[in-house]
């Protein structure tokens, strides 16, 4: 029996370059595909396997079916002091979604707080990555979106109505890591079935049921036509669905029935939305002060009993090594990621990933 082959390990740079050249040549201006393609990383980095170079051949598709904008004109239309809407223009929903980011800040400059909307917009990656990016102002983060296709049923039901709709919540701390809580409101991410189905993994019973028989479903490759369950429950489905309402229904992008998948529909415009708020720390207390007290708590927690067997796990101490490894020591991609990216590297004709 043939030994497994290891996962390759690829430079950090490499990554980025070969992400922004795939996105030139499918017809994204340059500052744009660099950009897009340092979030693509930055969720590669962090862990979010499901949501960097792994969606690129996918981005790359729709960019050359024209179903996603190259070269959007993204405009950002002030509602009130503490709210604004991107009107994304079909563009890349990384571009769109950094946009209403930095727009949420700026408003959170001014009022302490910002809740910023997307329409128009499409598949933007790994939900940590953009509620962290008001980090950067010293700003809580947070961000949820419709996921880009329905793949998990209302409680009790038997058809995929809801998206996997993300949550994400980033908490600025001082020496620790910040608080970084990034979760699916499904058991599992859609893009964590996909990544099974590629590498040719068992899924676990507990993720998918067969919608005539309610029976799991382990085969990655029946997956397309299974449910997702969502997590917790009713408690998941119910979450999904308020935080469809809010990304989607609120900002006149596409929800429920009306979505259009992702993965199945690649020549049709997703209308996705998303939303970003910011909320400036620094209007309830001194930020320093602030930050010292989340370090305190974290300490604390972390540093709290754990089970047999295990270890006391906070939100960002995992994303935190993950990022630092994969920047000293470069991503791990499996290698049949790595055959789908040098067959899309021929069709670019782009340096392949491991001659750069």
């Amino acid at each position: 029996m043939n030994a497994p082959v290891k996962a390759q390990r690829i430079p950090a740079a490499a990554v980025r370059g070969f992400c922004a050249d795939a996105m030139r040549k499918a017809g994204v201006p340059d500052a744009d595909a660099a950009r897009i393609a340092e979030l693509m990383l930055e969720a590669d980095l962090i862990g979010a396997d499901a949501h960097g170079v792994f969606r690129l051949p996918q981005y790359v598709q729709r960019l050359k079916l024209g179903s996603t904008n190259p070269r959007p004109d993204i405009k950002v239309e002030r509602s009130a002091p503490a709210t604004a809407l991107v009107h994304g223009d079909n563009g890349m929903g990384h571009l769109v979604v950094s946009r209403a980011a930095e727009t949420a800040v700026e408003l959170a400059r001014e009022c302490g707080v910002a809740w910023v909307g997307c329409v128009m917009s499409g598949h933007a990656g790994a939900a940590g990555v953009y509620a962290a990016l008001p980090l950067k102002s010293d700003m809580i983060g947070m961000y949820s979106a419709v996921a880009n296709a329905n793949h998990m049923p209302l409680a009790g039901g038997a058809e995929p109505l809801l998206g996997t709709n993300p949550f994400a919540i980033a908490i600025p701390a001082g020496e620790e890591p910040p608080v970084v809580l990034d979760i699916a409101t499904s058991i599992v991410s859609y893009g964590t079935i996909k990544n099974h189905r590629l590498q040719n993994m068992p899924l676990h019973d507990d993720w998918m049921i067969d919608p005539k028989t309610g029976e799991a479903i382990t085969d990655p490759h029946e997956s397309a036509h299974a449910l997702l369950l969502p997590m917790a429950g009713y408690k998941g489905a119910g979450l999904a669905l308020m935080l469809g309402l809010l990304a989607g229904t609120l900002n006149g992008a596409l929800f429920g029935r009306d979505c259009v998948d992702f993965n199945a529909e690649p020549d049709r415009v997703t209308n996705t939305g998303q939303f970003v708020v910011a909320l400036d720390p620094s209007r309830f207390q001194k930020l320093e002060q602030f930050k010292a007290e989340v370090d305190r708590h974290v300490r604390s927690l972390r540093n709290s009993k754990a089970l047999p067997g295990e270890s006391v796990r906070l939100p960002g101490d995992a994303r935190a090594k993950r990022r630092n490894d994969r920047m000293a020591n470069g991503l791990a991609l499996p290698p049949e990621l790595m055959k789908q990216l040098d067959a899309l590297a021929a069709e670019l004709a782009i340096a392949p990933l491991a001659g750069r």
